[in-house]
């Protein structure tokens, strides 16, 4: 069978260097864990990485990528603000809102005491 043959391979033009391939230790320094960390959600593929061998390694976008996978924002702030500025109720009653807010619970289920192993009486004591 012929293989049809690749293409030239498009080369980048001389003025522009090749982007900067950090090591995980130093990504590990800027982000404040610990090179471990790095390689491990580098080899779950849980982060943006370039393998060069067996050697990890990263650009200055997947840095990027990372901080925002990791961003964590306020959860809807407006539903904060709006809870602050809600009149409260009297001690003891609960409005509807209230009520609507509370999340819902699964049932508990009663625990049962065992059965004890041996008799009574066969520790009966006489004093």
């Amino acid at each position: 069978m012929h293989r049809p043959t690749p293409g030239p391979v498009p080369h980048r033009p001389s003025d522009v260097p090749p982007p900067r391939l950090y090591r995980p230790e130093e990504i590990a320094d800027t982000l404040g864990c610990s090179a471990w960390w790095v390689k491990d959600r580098a080899r779950r593929r849980l982060i943006p990485h370039t393998r060069v061998g067996r050697a990890y390694r990263f650009t200055a976008e997947h840095l990027a990528e990372i901080i925002r996978l990791y961003e964590e924002r306020p959860a809807q702030p407006a539903q904060t603000a709006a809870r602050a500025t809600e009149p409260l109720s009297g001690p003891g009653t609960q409005t509807d809102s209230v009520q609507r807010r509370r999340p819902a619970v699964a049932p508990a289920t009663r625990l049962r005491a065992r059965p004890p192993r041996r008799q009574q009486q066969q520790y009966s004591t006489v004093a």
